[in-house]
């Protein structure tokens, strides 16, 4: 008589067989903490110099984010485009292509964080004066410091913040969680210590940043060479293949687009900045104070975003997997519970920020200006008036690349964060000033919200018809 022996579903296998609500929990609030963690790298950095340097240090953090959301940028391209390729081919059932696709994913985040590394030392100067500070800014200094040091650990940044997705893509979104919880409390520790102690100002925040995001990447670098992994990364036997890189490349060019064109949005608004907030707020150092201000803006609109992306995320591997194994129906339920939770909190976000502004903005500056007094809490309410819809637009916006369209990712994320936006910056601008650029981020919002309503009714649509046939 013979004896039959049942595969036992690994991690991987799980995600076509668990109820898809538990999984989304089981992925989303792992990934959601992950990224609001990760967020704190910012947010963390910005309250202590608020408060431990002054109000001009704060804003020459924003005048380096340009440079930060370019370098992010890459990992996306390269750690998003891989765990979208991971989670495919585990879903068909090809280990050995997903195996591949890791160990390319490692060499291109290895590279990308050298050449931006390179790049970034050997033009700092150049490239700052491009990033949107008026002539005589003091900000300008302060973003020289913090930058050069910042540029010493963009390896640890890209192969830490790339290789969780592809972590996470596998179905251990805990392992992911515990390195942006190890990177974030080491900054957070690290960060009072170096200001307030050792008192090296913007460069405390920057070594404070390079050593967390170190302590990250060696977790995540342990787990992807241990036995417990799905697949493991094998660098001695790599070689290249540039369909494998292609094909990674094409997965993570909606992230890797929507993030260089953040970039340079927020260098034109920067400068934008800098040019109408000495007129609006009639003070000396009034782009100084709109540049802080925007700053302390976009770190709480970070905050509320973060969980909005790792439910996102973690909806990913979910959507992935069962779209590659034709299990149509669980899409739809992923997708519909992860745009439900997503506009929850953009909900709960916007209730906040619209009662308490005021408060919000003293936890990063309690010794503020007047001018800033009256800028940022104002601000705030403008940017963020249409937030409770952007959760449904990211989420919906990622939906195509599973679908085998990323092209209309693409264009939906770009309809956010550019084809609407710019205009609406440029126009506004020379027609409000100060207040017109603050506008055009909400106009912007609710434009990509009714736009990509209407394209994910037909993709729906196809979907259902789908699940019918299957």
């Amino acid at each position: 008589m013979s004896e039959l022996h049942v595969k036992t579903p690994d991690a991987a296998d799980r995600l076509g067989i668990e109820p898809v609500g538990r999984l989304l929990l089981r992925f989303s609030l792992p990934a959601s903490a992950g990224m609001l963690v990760s967020a704190l790298y910012n947010v963390v950095d910005r309250v202590f110099v608020g408060r431990g340097v002054n109000e001009a240090a704060l804003g020459g953090l924003s005048l380096v984010m340009p440079l930060m959301s370019l370098a992010m940028a890459f990992a996306m391209l390269f750690g998003v485009g891989s765990a979208n390729t991971i989670s495919l081919r585990l879903g068909q059932g090809r280990r050995q292509e997903a195996e591949t696709t890791l160990n390319h994913c490692l060499f291109l985040l290895i590279g990308s964080g050298i050449l931006l590394a390179a790049t970034g030392l050997i033009f700092i100067d150049k490239i700052l004066s491009l990033m949107g500070a008026q002539d005589g800014s003091l900000s300008l200094d302060y973003a020289r410091s913090y930058l050069r040091i910042i540029l010493y650990g963009a390896v640890f940044q890209q192969v830490g913040f790339g290789l969780s997705h592809c972590t996470r893509a596998q179905g251990f979104p805990n392992i992911t969680m515990i390195a942006m919880f190890l990177g974030a409390v080491m900054n957070t520790i690290l960060d009072p210590l170096f200001i307030f102690v050792f008192h090296w100002g913007v460069e405390g925040a920057a070594w404070a940043t390079i050593i967390s995001q170190l302590a990250s990447c060696t977790w995540i670098l342990s787990f992807s060479f241990s036995k417990k992994a799905v697949i493991r990364l094998k660098p001695a036997s790599f070689k290249p293949v540039f369909a494998v890189v292609r094909g990674i490349t094409s997965l993570g060019l909606p992230q890797f687009l929507m993030h260089t064109v953040l970039s340079g949005v927020q260098l034109l608004i920067n400068t934008s900045l800098g040019w109408y907030g000495t007129d609006a707020l009639m003070v000396s150092n009034g782009g100084d104070v709109a540049l802080s201000g925007m700053n302390i803006v976009n770190s709480v609109s970070m905050l509320i975003m973060m969980p909005i992306f790792g439910i996102n995320q973690g909806s990913q591997p979910i959507l992935g997997y069962n779209y590659g194994a034709k299990k149509y129906d669980r899409v739809l339920k992923a997708y519909l519970l992860a745009i439900s939770a997503a506009t929850c909190i953009c909900s709960l976000g916007f209730i906040v920020t619209q009662i308490f502004p005021l408060q919000i903005i003293k936890l990063f500056v309690p010794g503020g200006s007047e001018a800033i007094f009256y800028f940022a809490p104002r601000a705030m309410r403008i940017a963020l008036m249409f937030l409770p819809v952007v959760g449904f637009q990211v989420v919906s916006a990622s939906m195509f690349t599973f679908t085998g369209r990323p092209k209309i990712s693409i264009l939906l994320n770009m309809l956010r964060q550019c084809i609407v936006l710019i205009p609406c910056l440029v126009i506004f601008g020379r027609i409000w000033g100060l207040w017109g650029i603050v506008s055009a981020g909400p106009v912007a919002d609710c434009f990509a919200f009714l736009f990509t309503g209407t394209m994910i009714l037909f993709e729906l649509k196809k979907l259902r018809n789908k699940i019918k046939e299957s």
